[in-house]
């Protein structure tokens, strides 16, 4: 199930842990990031890696819209993590509404 900007804002005031990863460009992130940890998409293969052991954890994926990072809820949730949640419309909606 994905998660939407409000539940997101809740959940980051509320301070919960959860994984949280930004698949941007590094020049996207400078302009702009929620905090999450920067790994393009096309790296996300690494993070595969270094999460091997976390794959019940939640894991919150955002990018710009939502594209990039249903891409790599899918290629996550292939590579067997299970609670994978990509940020419906991206920076673009939190930038709307926040």
């Amino acid at each position: 199930m994905d998660i939407n900007i409000d539940e997101l804002k809740q959940k980051l005031d509320n301070k919960e842990e959860f994984i949280f990863i930004d698949v941007r460009e590094p020049h996207e992130y400078e302009e702009f990031n929620l905090g999450a940890k920067l790994c393009p998409l096309g790296d996300i293969m690494n993070v595969i890696n270094e999460y091997e052991d976390q794959k019940e954890k939640e894991i919150v994926v955002h990018c710009r819209s939502g594209a990039r990072s249903g891409m790599a809820k899918n290629f996550m949730t292939e590579a067997g993590f299970q609670n994978v949640r990509n940020l419906e419309g991206g920076v673009l909606a939190w930038q709307e509404k926040f």
